[in-house]
């Protein structure tokens, strides 16, 4: 398939999930980007278009992906907890959840944040 068509296709995925989601301070959108070599996470207020934690699988070293996937969810749980949030709107941002996307889910899920 062409990497264009392939863009457009998750494009067209990430607006038609934005357009249902909005997270707020108490229940912020837990957004993700991947590219081909890094993930990141962010927990995001919409009402006031602040990131309130952030996390990125740069730092991580000399693990597999799904492993700094893991770590990278473990991370932004523990930021959501010491700013006492305990529930997020999950945005997957136009990914499938399979492989990393889901690791993520399932770090930040075992660390305590809950969505």
């Amino acid at each position: 398939m062409n990497t264009k068509i392939k863009t457009l296709q998750r494009d067209r995925r990430r607006k038609r999930i934005r357009a249902k989601i909005f997270g707020t301070s108490e229940k912020p959108r837990f957004s993700i980007f991947r590219s081909n070599k890094y993930i990141t996470a962010q927990l995001i207020d919409d009402s006031k278009g602040a990131t309130l934690a952030s996390a990125t699988s740069k730092d991580i070293k000399g693990k597999s992906v799904v492993e700094k996937a893991k770590a990278v969810g473990a991370s932004i749980a523990e930021q959501a907890k010491a700013k006492k949030i305990v529930t997020a709107v999950f945005d997957r941002g136009g990914y499938l959840y399979t492989g990393s996307v889901s690791a993520l889910a399932d770090g930040a899920r075992e660390a305590g944040l809950k969505f």
